[in-house]
């Protein structure tokens, strides 16, 4: 469901990072329409995901909590909670994958930094 306050959070974001987080919502909103989607700590945020436009790219977080070294591995960063990808164009973009890394969070992460 869209959030007002998301809407907001993605036209304040200059180009293209506006265009990235449009297009990473929509994946992720399409991928799992009944998820709650709020700002959070100043960002998008989804749950085990999250959306944060940065000065030259834009990162789509995910909790690792729980995954496998190697499951872990696919994402960008070191932490033990959360990891990401990032993207500094629209084009970089592979709607598959994202859906497929979306899917494995969704069904073998635990909620490690979901701060409610």
């Amino acid at each position: 469901m869209m959030s007002r306050e998301v809407s907001e959070y993605i036209e304040k974001q200059k180009s293209p990072q506006k265009e990235i987080c449009r297009k990473l919502r929509k994946i992720i909103l399409k991928t799992f329409p009944k998820l709650d989607e709020k700002v959070k700590l100043g960002v998008a945020w989804y749950g085990k995901y999250y959306i944060v436009g940065l000065r030259d790219s834009v990162n789509l977080g995910f909790s690792v909590k729980g995954l496998s070294k190697k499951d872990k591995d696919r994402f960008k960063g070191t932490g033990d909670f959360m990891r990401h990808l990032k993207f500094k164009d629209a084009e970089e973009i592979d709607e598959k994958e994202i859906v497929k890394l979306l899917k494995l969070v969704d069904k073998k992460a635990e909620c490690g930094s979901c701060w409610r």
